[in-house]
Formats: structure tokens, C-alpha cells, sequence
């Protein structure tokens, strides 16, 4: 589909200029028609949604574009709208005034420590809220990440890595990993599971990049970088630039460790160990893409006039009397439906202390009610809340009717899941290693596909820790029995075929 200026988005965006183009699509400015404002539109391309994966991708696209709405952080870009016409899929975006990150760089040779240490921070904030719901950025670099005109630093395309990463193993259809090899983490570029630690770890190639003008690791080829991500050291900035504080140098060496355990514990720890580096509150010079100055005047407006204030909206009167429980289940069914699943996530944790009052703690209709809620939470992406309503219900469950129930293995499966997406991936491999003796016996568990998928991710969680040779032996013995049990032309041994060829390449 060709796309052109003066087109009309969704009845309602007329596309204006491109502004940027590449893998996953491309970035119009456009107008909204129905509000009168400049925004910004993101059409991913068609080809990577057609097919027989397009459905798939659709309902990804949707519930990532949902999930990364509800992150509240004024460093990321705000989301106005987000759906899909024909075969495109187009998200459309708060429009930022301002340069992207590579831009500024450029601009600027050699970039000012303390404007480094100044983004970091700013990038610090924004990535700390990510991954507290947790999502994981997985392609943060230059060109996403805007300095607008005040110096506040905002973050692009949250999401949409993960949307387009189609398959478990992170690979594309030609064997190349989703993301930009150059900030690509070692367990990222290996089809690892990938956490916060891994956008630590491209943060460090940023911060690399701000104070040395370079990337620690280029190549003529991609498979060239990401193998110098995996086998060769940085060189310490210092040695480029010797006003560097040892202080930054050591930390930009230990966000770039090649074992996530090694680095950083999180965005918070960062961001205190570059607070003791910020500038001390003072004026600002006044030129504008300055990302000191939210530092030197917190809060101050800018330009150095204040605006009026926005109406505040009158309170909401709150809700007397206890929800009828039985309407209540009616709504849920019906936002479920409609998939406005982040409402009814709230409506069932409204409705179940009453329902528990009114029926019982441990009564069937609580018990229901509690996995609704549970399974409602897992597709909102609400993991860390999801976690402990999980292992309760496997608790009980095993406790009535053994450890072995196929009920009680499902919810030990899905905790361990939430462990993974929670970016603690010791523990998930525990948990999973922990489960698959019961899977593995066919008697107990009928699925023998659940048990190839629990060591499909143990696989990928062995690259996460950087086990690679643990991982290669248990993605092999993945491999021949699922081509012993459904041949090879079977999805999951084409994706760990694909897996293995790459861990190959990277390895040799």
C-alpha cells in the first residue's frame, strides 16, 4: 500500500511529512482533524502484518499499545490512539518538538559530559516506571529518544519491539534478532529472554555512545557487531576523552557487562549513582535542547514565562453501598468482550471482598471469581500483581487435590511466567525446572506440547544467565523430540532450528 502525503488515517489523521523511516515502518507528522493538533503516526509496514501471522500480530499490537497507555511518566511519549486499517497497523502519537538523541549528538562534538550524565538520568526516571509494570523497552537507542526544546529527555516507541518480535526466539523470518545490533544486550542478540537488564545494558551502549562520540562495538555486519557484544570488552572511555569521571567510566563498564548479573540491579541504582554526577541547581545558559536544565531549575517553566493553569475537573462523587456481585460478573463479562480488560480488572478486584463476605473465602464463587481475576491481570500485563494471586491458587489447588493436579501445574506455570516477564529469570528457570518433571510424565500431564514449551522457555532463560552451553543441550534434545513427535516441519522445530543456527553463527 502506498503511502502519501494528504492521506487520511482512520477517518481522521491526515498524513503531512514523513519524518522517519526503517525496518518496522514509517513516522508521519499529521493533523488530527476531529481536536485541531499536530500528531505524530507511526504506520507499521504492511508486509509485516499480512499473512498468516496477522491476526496474531493485530491482537499484540492492541494489548501492547493498551499496556504501554498505562505507563504514566512525563519522559515517555504519550499515546492518542492506536488501530489498524487494512493491513497496516498505525499507532499515533503525541507530536515532540524537539531533535532525537543522535541528531543532538551530532550537533554537538564532543557532547558535554554533563549533558551525558544529564540524559541518563532523565532516561533513568522514564525506564524505572517502564519496568515497574513491567515492560521492557527492548530497542532503546539515539534515534529513540527525543531532547525536546526545554532539555527534558522523551522516549519513543515503547512497545513496539515487542510487538513486532512475532516469534518466541526474537529472530525474524531471515534469521536476523529484533532490535538494532549495535545497543543489543549478549542475551538478546542470542534469543535470550530478556528483562530491565537488558535495556541497561543498551542504556550502556548509549551513554558509550554520548561520551565517546562511538558505540563500543561496530561492524560492517550485524552478525560482525553482535558477536563483539558477546566476546570483546569495551575500551573505557577514559581513554578517549580523560575528563571523563572515573566515577561515569566505571559505571557505563558495568552497565555493559556481558552477564546481566553483573550489571546494575536496576534503573533506580543507576540513576543515584549518576545523581552524585548532575550539575548543582543554578541558571541555565537559556539556549533550548539544553538536558542539564531540567536539573539546574526543577519544575521551572520554560520559556521563562508561566502558563495559566489548567481547569481541575470537578470530583467524582464516590460510589456508595457494596457492588451487587452478580451485575458486577455481567460488566466483566461484557468489557471482556470488548476487550476493555484494564476495567475489568478493576471491577473484579472491586467485587471480590464482597463476594467473599457473601459467599465465602474459599466458596466456589470466590474461587472463580479469583482465577477471572487472576487471568484478567495476566492479559493486562500486570505481572507483579498477577504473581501472588497465582501462587495462592496453586497453593490451594495442590493442597485439595495434590501436587500433580493439572490445575495446580497450570497456575505454577503462569507464575513462573510472571517471573520471566518480571525480569527475574534465576527464579523463573526454578520455577519452570521445578514443573517440568510433571509435565514430562504424559500420564499426569496429557500435554506433552506444554511440557516442550516450559523447556523452550528454560532454553531461552539458560541464554538470559549466559549458559549458552546449557541452553544449546537443552534446545537440541527440544529439537529431536519434537521432530520425533511431530516432524520438522512443526513451528516450534522450525523456531528452535532457527534458534540453534544463530546460537551456531554467534558461537563460531
Amino acid at each position: 500500500m502506498t503511502v502519501t502525503t494528504g492521506r487520511v488515517v482512520a477517518g481522521r489523521y491526515e498524513l503531512a511529512t514523513l519524518i522517519g523511516q526503517g525496518g518496522m515502518g514509517q513516522v508521519w507528522t499529521a493533523y488530527d482533524q476531529r481536536l485541531d493538533r499536530r500528531v505524530a503516526v507511526k504506520l507499521l509496514r504492511p508486509d509485516k502484518v499480512a499473512g498468516q501471522e496477522a491476526d496474531e500480530l493485530r491482537r499484540r499490537f492492541e494489548r501492547e499499545c493498551r499496556v504501554t497507555a498505562q505507563v504514566d511518566h512525563p519522559g515517555l511519549v504519550t499515546v492518542h490512539d492506536a488501530g489498524s486499517e487494512g493491513e497496516e497497523l498505525f499507532l499515533v502519537m503525541q507530536y515532540v518538538d524537539g531533535a532525537d538523541l543522535s541528531d543532538h549528538l551530532a550537533e554537538h562534538d564532543p557532547y558535554p559530559w554533563q549533558w551525558a550524565v544529564a540524559v541518563a538520568a532523565q532516561l533513568c526516571a522514564v525506564l524505572s516506571a517502564v519496568h515497574a509494570v513491567p515492560i521492557v523497552h527492548r530497542d532503546l537507542k539515539p534515534r529513540n529518544v527525543m531532547v525536546k526544546q526545554d532539555g527534558t529527555v522523551t522516549v519513543l516507541d515503547l512497545g513496539v519491539a515487542s510487538v513486532m518480535d512475532t516469534d518466541t526466539t526474537r529472530l525474524t523470518h531471515t534469521g536476523s534478532p529484533i532490535g538494532s545490533p549495535a545497543y543489543m544486550a549478549p542475551e538478546q542478540a542470542m534469543g535470550g529472554a530478556v528483562g530491565p537488564y537488558t535495556d541497561l545494558y543498551a542504556l550502556g551502549v548509549l551513554l558509550h555512545e554520548l561520551l565517546s562520540g562511538e558505540v563500543p562495538f561496530a561492524g560492517s555486519t550485524a552478525l560482525g557487531v553482535l558477536h563483539r557484544h558477546l566476546y570483546e570488552p569495551p575500551l573505557p572511555v577514559r581513554r578517549i576523552r580523560p575528563e571523563v569521571p572515573e566515577a561515569l567510566e566505571a559505571l557505563v563498564l558495568r552497565l555493559l557487562a556481558k552477564d546481566p548479573q553483573h550489571r546494575p540491579g536496576s534503573a533506580q541504582e543507576v540513576y543515584e549513582d549518576l545523581a552524585l554526577l548532575l550539575p548543582e541547581r543554578g541558571t541555565p545558559s537559556g539556549a533550548p535542547l539544553n538536558p542539564t536544565r531540567p536539573f539546574l531549575r526543577p519544575h521551572a517553566p520554560w520559556p521563562d514565562r508561566a502558563r495559566t493553569p489548567a481547569p481541575q475537573p470537578a470530583p467524582v462523587a464516590p460510589v456508595v453501598g457494596k457492588p451487587d456481585v452478580a451485575s458486577a460478573v455481567d460488566e466483566v463479562k461484557r468489557l471482556l468482550r470488548e476487550g476493555r480488560i484494564t476495567q475489568a480488572v478493576d471491577i473484579l478486584g472491586a467485587i471480590l471482598p464482597t463476594a467473599a463476605e457473601q459467599h465465602g473465602e474459599h466458596s466456589p464463587v470466590v474461587r472463580t471469581l479469583r482465577k477471572q481475576y487472576a487471568a484478567t491481570l495476566m492479559d493486562d500485563g500486570q505481572y507483579r500483581r498477577a504473581l501472588p494471586e497465582l501462587r495462592r491458587l496453586a497453593d490451594e489447588r495442590a493442597a485439595e487435590a495434590g501436587q500433580a493436579d493439572p490445575q495446580a501445574l497450570r497456575f505454577r506455570y503462569e507464575a513462573a511466567q510472571c517471573l520471566e516477564q518480571l525480569g527475574e529469570p534465576a527464579s523463573a528457570l526454578a520455577a519452570y525446572r521445578a514443573l517440568l518433571p510433571y509435565y514430562e510424565n504424559l500420564y499426569v500431564s496429557g500435554d506433552p506440547e506444554l511440557a516442550h514449551d516450559v523447556r523452550r522457555r528454560m532454553g531461552h532463560l539458560l541464554l538470559a544467565l549466559g549458559d549458552r552451553s546449557a541452553a544449546h543441550d537443552t534446545l537440541v534434545r527440544l529439537l529431536h523430540d519434537v521432530e520425533r513427535l511431530n516432524g520438522p516441519g512443526h513451528p516450534l522445530a522450525v523456531e528452535v532450528r532457527r534458534t540453534l543456527q544463530w546460537l551456531g553463527q554467534v558461537r563460531g
